[in-house]
């Protein structure tokens, strides 16, 4: 920046850690604290808590510029949230800043951003978290999925710049963009200090997932594995943490399979260290996932040290995480395979100490926040 004083970062996100919890979320949790040391930062978002409107968190300031909506109805995206939001976005206009940092998702606040932007003559960087494309919005709307990418395909255009959560994202992007894009990559991150503190779990467990209790992160398959694998002679324990629409239905498909004394759901985990610490009190991590921009979740797990099984779904990204690893497990997206797999990483060859494979040490916050302070504030 040309003047003396500290740049301001805006960050826009309308969801935050702890009060939403997802990889995004804990992105911006772990990011925003660390780029204080380099500028201040300002997030908006809406409003998750009680009392005023502003607040500050340690070193970082949080603007409530829009009532608190659900993100959801039902598996999909709110399309109301999404536009009280995105209007919402037009208050920056009257505030200070050097550059805005803003999520991609849902697409609708680039726009209201971009004019902010352009008016303020500053610069509007986004976050990319994962592509959809052509092909899954008409998945994931039908008919309507074509109105899906028309705003993602032009949302695309609109930063001055974008981070990549992964390499994956980042290919996808220029395929549309063009090799010239301005697209750095930027992934996310573990911290490896708290991880390296972190004590097992006292009530240990076979396996544990971790994630929103949506549909295409197909808790439901590995429910069927567990099942089949206790049909097979071999009771395995899973623990699944998170919380989401699929709650109440995950709990009967257990109860009709008959594994819900196999299955013990916890929707109650909001700090990093307890999450750590039931990962590293299961001896493997499943990640039945159809669908990850990056998968910040097996990244954990991996630098918890334990085996993770995941699919070679397409649009599961997480999977080449996954086969970077010595330790790591990857099968088609069935409930069959998933039960073999299973099966292969709880083997007895695989009851060893915990390792971490060496290049996860590349993905420790302080470097990933490095990175994405270096196309902000550039």
């Amino acid at each position: 920046m040309a003047d003396a004083r500290r740049p301001t970062v805006a960050l826009v996100t309308d969801a935050i850690f702890p009060y939403h919890r997802g990889g995004k979320e804990v992105r911006y949790h772990e990011v925003a604290h660390r780029l204080t040391e380099h500028a201040d930062v300002h997030v908006y978002t809406m409003n998750w808590w009680r009392g005023d409107r502003v607040r500050k968190e340690r070193d970082v300031t949080f603007h409530a510029i829009s009532p608190l909506l659900p993100l959801y109805v039902g598996e999909r995206r709110s399309v109301k949230q999404a536009v009280v939001f995105a209007l919402a976005c037009l208050r920056l206009v009257f505030r200070r800043f050097d550059v805005i940092e803003a999520d991609h998702m849902p697409y609708m606040q680039l726009f209201p951003l971009r004019a902010v932007a352009s008016l303020r003559r500053k610069r509007l960087v986004a976050t990319w978290h994962e592509f959809w494309g052509p092909s899954y919005w008409r998945d994931y709307l039908g008919a309507a999925g074509r109105i899906g990418w028309w705003f993602e395909r032009l949302a695309m255009r609109l930063p001055d710049e974008i981070i990549a959560a992964s390499q994956e994202t980042a290919d996808r992007l220029r395929a549309h963009l063009g090799d010239g894009a301005a697209v750095t990559v930027a992934p996310n991150g573990v911290d490896l200090a708290m991880i390296g503190r972190v004590a097992p779990a006292a009530e240990r467990t076979d396996l544990v997932v971790v994630g929103r209790l949506l549909d295409h992160k197909r808790i439901d398959m590995l429910i069927d594995a567990v099942a089949l694998l206790r049909k097979r002679g071999l009771a395995v324990s899973a623990r699944v943490v998170g919380d989401g629409p699929e709650r109440e239905a995950l709990h009967r498909q257990a109860a009709d399979r008959g594994v819900d004394d196999l299955i013990d759901f916890r929707h109650d985990v909001r700090s990093q260290e307890e999450l750590y610490s039931l990962l590293k009190g299961a001896r493997a991590f499943a990640f039945p996932s159809e669908r990850e921009g990056f998968g910040i979740a097996v990244l954990e797990a991996l630098a918890c040290g334990i085996p993770v099984i995941a699919t070679w779904a397409p649009d599961n990204l997480a999977r080449h995480l996954v086969e970077r690893s010595a330790r790591g497990v990857l099968c088609e997206p069935t409930p069959e395979a998933f039960a073999d797999a299973i099966g292969s990483a709880l083997a007895p060859r695989d009851e060893q100490q915990a390792t971490i494979d060496d290049w996860v040490c590349d993905f420790d916050w302080e470097s990933i926040t490095g990175r994405v302070a270096g196309v902000v504030l550039a």
